[in-house]
């Protein structure tokens, strides 16, 4: 089974960073949880430096520990674990590396292996919609992030991290009927934009969010997604700057740290087959909380495949 080397052996400053200390491996035999880097920001339109992204948030999750004492889960008695490294890139072209990333992670999802990916900047979740989807079908968006990347293109080509769920419309990964948007917030570009997004799916605002509370809105998420198949992205800059300066086009009237985890807690259940945690960009992170905040979310995530994990069977992995 595979799982991350004791911290004590060596310390945790030691050694070749990989996600919590998870053994690199490609071989996916009795994978349950990949953690897959994509470093790739040439679909940005302002501030660069994701490539570094998957990099700074591995190693910040050498403070991270196996049980989620909040869900009451120990993640690696229920889930074999890797990091499966990083996805090819060609840095500079934006087409050619969305090809590479889809072909990267199709074999992932055709493994049953439930992965989490690095980013990178936001355009990188149509290539992993488009490889997931052509193992499950059309799947339900839970995307959180302070704009809805919904733009029909940017300086005269279609494709950049405002774009992505537009393209995956237009090419029918998402099942709209259960997908949702939470946390849209900023100024706009045009009177509609949000609109926009409410005309295709269910949408919170982050000035509802902050009205309406975390309970709630954790209640409208998941009678939206219900029993479907599903696929989470989490655009960091979701979270106020004040707690994630570390990103490429912050909005303030964001949420904390702890509003953020607890509504990623309360998504235990939903039936997803892949994540990404997207936009962390470390140049502009001075005091590392940003990446801390991303390798934390990364284990949220894990901590909800194993808790699926562990209710539906009646014994842990034998180590």
């Amino acid at each position: 089974m595979s799982q991350p080397t004791p911290t004590y052996r060596p310390p945790n400053f030691a050694g070749i960073r990989t996600f919590m200390r998870l053994p690199h491996k490609t071989d996916l035999a009795g994978v349950d949880i990949a953690i897959v880097g994509v470093p790739f920001d040439t679909g940005v339109t302002h501030r660069v430096g994701g490539r570094f992204g998957p990099e700074a948030i591995r190693s910040y999750s050498m403070l991270l520990r196996g049980h989620n004492s909040v869900l009451n889960v120990s993640v690696f008695e229920y889930c074999s674990a890797i990091d499966y490294g990083d996805l090819d890139v060609t840095p500079g072209y934006l087409h050619e590396s969305h090809r590479q990333i889809e072909q990267g992670a199709s074999k992932l999802f055709a493994n049953n292996v439930t992965p989490i990916f690095l980013g990178g900047d936001h355009s990188i979740s149509l290539p992993l919609l488009r490889a997931a989807t052509a193992k499950y079908g059309s799947l339900a968006l839970v995307h959180f992030d302070s704009h809805n990347d919904l733009g029909h293109g940017s300086y005269g080509d279609k494709d950049s991290h405002g774009t992505p769920f537009r393209r995956a419309v237009e090419e029918n990964l998402l099942n709209l009927d259960h997908s949702i948007q939470i946390g849209l917030r900023g100024s706009n570009h045009r009177a509609d934009d949000i609109q926009i997004s409410r005309d295709l799916m269910d949408v919170i605002t982050g000035v509802e969010l902050h009205e309406m509370g975390m309970p709630a809105a954790i209640e409208r998420i998941q009678a939206r997604v219900g029993n479907k198949l599903a696929y989470l992205t989490f655009d960091i800059d979701f979270v106020d700057p004040a707690f994630a300066p570390g990103t490429g086009t912050p909005e303030v009237g964001g949420f904390t740290s702890a509003q953020t985890l607890q509504l990623l807690r309360g998504l235990q259940g939903l039936n997803f087959v892949g994540f990404d945690c997207v936009e962390v960009i470390p140049v502009y992170d001075p005091t590392t909380v940003t990446c801390l905040l991303a390798a934390n979310i990364v284990f949220e995530f894990m901590s909800l495949i194993a808790l699926q994990r562990k209710n539906n069977q009646t014994q842990p992995i034998q180590r």
